[in-house]
């Protein structure tokens, strides 16, 4: 959620940023300040009469005391005149504060100024490319057909118990779905980040605070009778350790990972780019977030990027990374970074992580700030990546990974699953 003062401070250079992601605010922002400007002189109103109220009770109280029992009820009287007109304004108040609060929660993250304009996933911007695209046997399948081939995951059986999108890993399959995971865990916490393991349902303030409530309510399985949400993904569980801490300025930067299986009610679509692993209602993903100073948050993000891209280069899979144009970004985001994978045998980019700073976009839902030694208090910003999806990491391994002898395991992985082939 946006600051209404930053909101006044750069009005001309937030409508301008928004038209990145085509979104207009020539509207939207100028109504903000308009409810935010009634809601402020309804608080100076409010604040006098409060003012005159507490003066007419200690009037009230020395006329008592010096037994002037007839002036002090009609000052009564006129208490209770002011208690009906503060109740009046209390009401008012708290109508338009309310559709202030519903007004900038439609709004999104204003873009950085490095977001390139666009409209769709075709104008991101490739900045990074790394790794050889392995040539492979006129013979080799996609991964789906490598997993029944080799009898790894079963997307019927999964089918049979649950639904479409939630399969089920089987033997080796399981036990290099589980290697990622424990691979993953340990490259996040070698590099500072501490582990958390996360509740992986969450209530409605939680959704509300890193920003997929209301704008992605549609995509997220909900448990109506206990009123709770099924995560996304650990960001948001993670993220909200933190909701309406006052943390002190020694305390950042803060790093977190986790584990946590996702849960996503992705529109139904067929073909085969949704085929297997691809596309799934529930899947694996090892997530780093960062609280840091505003000042240290770019920063950061280069160094998450990096990250990233370490734990690829040791995978040996070839990757790039793109940088989302405005029509592509996040509702949260002020800037993201997608990786993507080449799956030879699809032959097509599969994304696998986004790594993204949201500034005080969500702090500010969250009220999570810092002191400074000089006492000021501060919104942090907050920061987010997959490190990494499993699925799509799995699939680009079995494809990319494939000879005629059997599915070869990267050599980082070997001392994690135990085998070093597949056949």
């Amino acid at each position: 959620m946006l600051e209404v003062k930053n909101i006044k401070q750069h009005l001309a250079a937030y409508q301008e940023a928004f038209q990145k992601r085509n979104f207009d605010a020539s509207k939207v922002l100028p109504e903000v300040l308009q409810l935010d400007e009634q809601r402020r002189n309804m608080q100076t109103e409010l604040d006098q009469i409060l003012a005159e109220s507490n003066q007419l009770s200690k009037e009230i109280g020395m006329l008592f005391k010096n037994g002037e029992q007839q002036k002090a009820n009609i000052l009564k009287e006129k208490t209770a005149g002011i208690k009906l007109k503060t109740k009046q304004i209390s009401t008012e108040m708290d109508a338009v504060n309310k559709t202030l609060v519903e007004l900038l929660f439609s709004i999104p993250n204003v873009p950085h100024s490095s977001v390139p304009a666009g409209n769709s996933e075709d104008d991101n911007e490739t900045i990074f490319g790394e790794g050889e695209i392995p040539k492979l046997d006129k013979k080799a399948l996609p991964h789906w057909e490598l997993a029944q081939k080799y009898d790894l995951i079963d997307f019927e059986l999964g089918n049979k118990i649950t639904g479409a999108g939630f399969p089920v890993y089987k033997g080796k399959g399981a036990r290099l779905q589980r290697a990622l995971i424990t691979y993953f865990l340990d490259k996040n916490t070698q590099a500072g980040y501490t582990e958390y393991q996360v509740p992986h349902l969450v209530n409605a303030a939680s959704g509300f605070g890193t920003g997929q409530l209301p704008d992605k309510e549609g995509q997220m399985y909900h448990v109506t009778e206990d009123d709770l949400y099924l995560i996304p993904t650990a960001e948001v569980p993670v993220t909200n350790i933190f909701r309406d801490d006052l943390l002190t300025e020694d305390q950042l930067p803060i790093k977190c990972t986790g584990y946590t299986p996702c849960f996503r009610r992705e529109a139904g679509s067929y073909g085969a780019h949704v085929r297997g692993l691809n596309r799934l209602h529930q899947f694996d993903k090892v997530e780093i977030v960062s609280l840091v100073k505003p000042e240290d948050s770019y920063q950061v993000l280069d160094d998450m990027v990096a990250h990233v891209k370490e734990i690829l280069r040791e995978l040996k899979l070839p990757y790039r990374i793109l940088r989302l144009c405005g029509g592509d970004l996040g509702f949260t985001s002020a800037l993201t970074y997608d990786f993507e994978i080449f799956s030879t045998a699809q032959e097509r980019w599969l994304e696998i992580s986004s790594v993204s700073n949201f500034e005080t976009f969500q702090a500010n839902r969250l009220k999570i700030r810092y002191k400074t030694k000089d006492k000021k208090k501060h919104l942090v910003h907050t920061l987010n990546g997959s490190a990494l999806a499993l699925p799509r990491v799995l699939a680009g391994i079995l494809e990319n990974y494939q000879t005629p002898e059997g599915i070869k395991i990267p050599e980082v992985l070997v001392p994690y699953t135990g085998f070093d082939i597949i056949n």
